[in-house]
């Protein structure tokens, strides 16, 4: 069962569903779109997402990781990840936070991805500061988001430009 919903963030990215799911499934391109994060270390020795498969997030401050583990994924659909360690103390006030990342197909060549965020709020001090989470985790899944549509889109852009331009020499 799914602790509480807390609060859901969306972008449309300009590129089909197939090449938006596939690089979001391979984990070693976190650094590339992620603004707080500078490596990913594969624990379980898992380049491409699969149940189960954990990583560490090392951040951008030099000082604190995070580690995620994915615990469902629908092909094409869907994935769901959960936070089981991390150096900030994140775990311990939201032991049971998990993100579940929706792709859907908008147009041919545009995708829909969906964050949704969960956790408990019984903790007398997550209650207290909810509104405080909530505005950091929209803030920082915003610019994510932003960070992959950016990624995506500048190269299917860079990768149509070449391949357009191979073609107008064979014709």
């Amino acid at each position: 069962m799914k602790p509480k919903f807390q609060s859901k963030q969306e972008i449309i990215i300009n590129a089909p569903l197939d090449k938006v799911w596939e690089f979001n499934q391979d984990l070693s391109k976190i650094p590339e779109f992620h603004p707080r994060v500078n490596k990913v270390d594969l624990i379980s020795d898992k380049q491409f997402r699969e149940v189960g498969a954990s990583y560490q997030c090392n951040l951008i401050d030099g000082k604190n990781t995070c580690v995620e583990k994915d615990i469902e994924i629908i092909p094409m659909e869907k994935l769901v990840t959960e936070m089981s360690d991390d150096t900030m103390g994140l775990t311990k006030l939201l032991p049971d936070y998990i993100v579940e990342t929706i792709f859907s197909k908008v147009e041919e060549k545009s995708t829909k991805i969906e964050m949704l965020h969960y956790y408990s709020d019984k903790k007398i001090l997550v209650f207290l500061i909810n509104f405080i989470i909530k505005n950091k985790i929209r803030k920082e899944t915003i610019e994510t988001l932003n960070g992959m549509k950016k990624w995506i889109e500048g190269n299917i852009n860079r990768l149509f430009r070449k391949y357009s331009g191979i073609l107008k020499n064979v014709i």
